[in-house]
């Protein structure tokens, strides 16, 4: 059975069964009359109820693709991409995989972001989930920073598979063997705060001796103007101007970052700290990636303390511990006017980006929302 419908300027088509001798040129008309009635340049052929192909239904592939250039084959069972796989067409047109089916029923969470949420599956594999239910370009693009930072000499987890998820969305899975996040070892009294201070200190410093030149990578100073660029209609014009030349004042860096660096975003395998949840990957000069650890810490929980339990599992006094010494750790001094200093800048730029956030979300209609945008 062929069935096709057209959406966004692509005929999607999809054949149901098998394709051999005795009904490869009933296949092909009805192929070529759906081509005929949606004249297109772009046509997707979904293979994922195709159980089987002898080589007539592949040289019914190969016309349709030597017709429409722009032809892409998806869901693949895995037979199947062997054969095409052996036969060369994977050499000759983009031939997609299927993707295995995944539960994260009644898994724990072990981290939640912006994008996604990753569970732990068993004992050695943990799943990031994404929110976005079209998210397969970002998690290609996360699978590319991960091997960026790899390369660049960064321990950091790279996905070895890509899943649907059950009732919806796709999934980067992940091997981490014995592995526990850093926000774990705090609950469980396994190490203290200073201890998890010391161990995240060391990687953060190791992530941002990288320099790493790549267009794919933000420039956060840039983008961090662009959250001052949008509380312009908000603040005083001496308030904005004064923001807008604070952050226009830091040096231009090509430094790597993560992004979004806090304890569920570190892992303790087997005696080593592994990054995860790669996607926020950046450069820049390592006050925007202070100023994102002060919002983790301290910022999303300063109009309720209990935001820090709910985000990383940790009471507000530990998460304000954890920030005032890591930042003590990072500085390398304890100097209270130097890490007040540093600490001040960190978090008007973190602050910047929570009011951005909360004006975006109706905040001002809020009184959560209003407490955290001061002044708008």
């Amino acid at each position: 059975m062929v069935q096709g419908k057209m959406e966004n300027g692509k005929l999607h088509i999809a054949i149901t069964g098998t394709i051999d001798s005795t009904n490869a040129p009933a296949v092909e008309e009805q192929i070529q009359a759906l081509c005929a009635a949606n004249p297109c340049d772009a046509v997707e052929l979904d293979c994922d109820r195709l159980e089987y192909s002898t080589s007539a239904g592949l040289r019914v592939i190969l016309r349709l693709k030597q017709e429409v250039d722009d032809t892409v084959l998806v869901n693949v069972h895995q037979e199947l991409y062997n054969i095409l796989d052996m036969t060369g067409f994977t050499e000759m047109m983009d031939v997609h995989k299927a993707y295995r089916v995944l539960s994260v029923e009644n898994c724990e969470v072990i981290g939640q972001g912006a994008n996604g949420k990753v569970y732990r599956i068993d004992p050695d594999t943990i799943v990031k989930v994404y929110l976005n239910p079209d998210a397969l370009p970002e998690i290609h693009r996360e699978r590319e920073l991960a091997r960026l930072a790899f390369v660049a000499g960064v321990p950091t987890a790279i996905p070895y598979d890509v899943v649907r998820i059950q009732g919806g969305g796709y999934g980067s899975v992940f091997e981490l063997l014995n592995a526990t996040s850093f926000a774990k070892l705090l609950i469980r009294g396994e190490k203290t705060t200073d201890e998890v201070a010391e161990m995240s200190v060391k990687l953060l410093k190791l992530i941002h001796s990288k320099e790493i030149k790549s267009d794919t990578l933000p420039d956060m100073k840039a983008v961090a103007l662009n959250w001052a660029e949008y509380l312009k209609d908000y603040l005083p014009a001496e308030s904005y101007g004064k923001l807008h030349a604070l952050i226009e004042a830091v040096p231009e860096d090509a430094h790597l970052m993560h992004g979004d660096y806090h304890v569920k975003n570190i892992m303790l395998q087997n005696g080593e700290s592994l990054l995860i949840d790669m996607d926020t990957l950046c450069h820049g000069h390592p006050i925007f990636e202070l100023a994102s650890m002060y919002n983790a810490y301290v910022g999303f929980g300063l109009v309720d303390p209990e935001r820090s339990m709910a985000f990383l599992g940790l009471p507000a006094d530990t998460c304000a511990r954890l920030w005032r010494r890591s930042l003590e750790l990072y500085l390398g001094t304890e100097d209270e006017a130097t890490v007040n200093a540093v600490e001040e800048k960190a978090i008007i730029v973190g602050l910047t980006r929570l009011m951005r956030r909360e004006l975006r979300r109706d905040g001002l209609n809020r009184e959560d929302g209003r407490k955290m945008t001061p002044g708008c």
